[in-house]
């Protein structure tokens, strides 16, 4: 078994020398006697077999070993601090995790400016962003496997926090059949192949769909198969109008000008209250979807 021939006091000692130039600084500096300094370092040195520091008069210079060891040193006293620091973050309940799930559908703009936010401040939590279908979303809600929830639908007994409209529309790649036509029924889409965001379990909720779809489990494979000519898909205008703006794809022109919508809700899946790094990140999330008064409810 490995026994450390040195201590992390050690090498903090060492390096105030350095920093300080001297002996006698670091002493003042460090609020200890002159000679328990000068023993550290040199049983430090006599540990490792190397000498890492000469004394010149009352100034002490690294030699070209302690150069190196003094930027490795450097980064275990680093790494000790932030260790313990830790200790004390969990200690006072910031959770050391935070999952995050987003039904595939949603655009997430604001909730990736929020989590910009919240990195400087997390404090070493760290983060889990897993997307789920709307089954997946039930699940995630039923077995409280998740601190905050992104879905379209609200569920009876938890917290369901009204965000904001998601705007969706019918795009396709400029070369597909639609794009021909001035403007478009949906009588005529009902003939054509749509690509639907969903996980196969079920039938998406209040939206008439073609009878030849494909169902696609993510947003990123239905915009690769649409830009290939494959179909169309009704998506969110936030998601789908820089490509249309770079003319990868093209909206289709309504008839009637009928624009699907659906909300999107936060959802606090779990029983108990949101811990201080949740509450810190649901602040920042509903501030970013300009969300200024409180309106939690809990169906």
């Amino acid at each position: 078994m490995y026994r450390p021939k040195s201590t992390v006091e050690q090498w903090r000692i060492f390096q105030a020398v350095v920093d300080c130039g001297g002996y006698a600084q670091a002493a003042e500096k460090l609020n200890k006697s002159q000679s328990s300094l000068n023993h550290a370092v040199a049983k430090l040195q006599q540990s490792l077999g190397l000498s890492l520091l000469e004394v010149r008069g009352r100034k002490a210079f690294l030699t070209p070993e302690g150069e190196v060891f003094l930027r490795r040193s450097r980064k275990l006293t680093h790494d000790m601090e932030n260790l313990e620091q830790l200790a004390d973050v969990l200690a006072s309940g910031w959770e050391p995790i935070l999952r995050i799930v987003v039904e595939a559908s949603l655009p997430r703009r604001p909730l990736y400016q929020a989590l910009a936010e919240f990195a400087p401040r997390s404090r070493g939590c760290r983060i889990h962003l897993v997307e789920a279908q709307p089954a997946g979303c039930r699940a995630v809600v039923a077995k409280q496997a998740a601190d905050l929830l992104f879905a379209c639908r609200t569920f009876p007994g938890v917290t369901c926090l009204p965000l904001a409209a998601t705007v969706y529309v019918p795009v396709c790649a400029p070369d597909h059949p639609l794009t021909r036509f001035p403007a478009i029924s949906a009588h005529e889409l009902e003939h054509e192949l749509e690509l639907v965001l969903a996980d196969g379990s079920e039938q998406e909720e209040g939206w008439d769909r073609a009878e030849l779809r494909w169902i696609i489990n993510h947003l990123h494979d239905a915009l690769s198969l649409l830009r290939r000519g494959i179909g169309y898909a009704w998506l969110p205008q936030e998601v789908v109008s820089p490509l249309v703006d770079s003319g990868q794809l093209q909206q289709l022109p309504m008839v009637d000008l009928a624009l699907r919508k659906r909300f999107t809700h936060l959802i606090l899946p779990r029983a108990t209250p949101p811990g201080p790094a949740a509450s810190l990140l649901l602040t920042l999330t509903r501030q970013h979807y300009g969300i200024r008064e409180e309106t939690t409810s809990a169906s």
